[in-house]
């Protein structure tokens, strides 16, 4: 039904695959326009909007390292690093 589009990125002029799952995702969503931005463009906007992340030291609770959380650690609950926390993940 959906084909693949090229589109033309409004920020950077860079071409862009506009796929067809994504045209059957922004259907199911209602969405009537087709990004006029591609995905770096996008991912830059939105972090820019979003500002600087305030970062907390902490230890990681399986392996013991220095890492750094983009929130306030709390006694009662254990840190991990990110690749303890991605084992986990995994393991789930």
């Amino acid at each position: 039904m959906y084909e693949d589009k090229t589109l033309t990125c409004k920020e950077c002029g860079k071409e862009f695959v506009f796929t067809a799952g994504e045209q059957e995702f922004y259907a199911e969503k209602g969405f009537v326009n087709e990004p006029q931005r591609c995905k770096e463009c996008r991912d830059a906007r939105k972090q820019a909007s979003r500002g600087e992340r305030e970062m907390f030291k902490a230890t990681c609770a399986d392996c013991g390292t220095e890492c750094e959380v983009p929130f306030k650690p709390r006694e009662d609950r254990p840190v991990y690093c990110t690749d303890c926390f991605n084992k986990r993940k995994e393991q789930a």
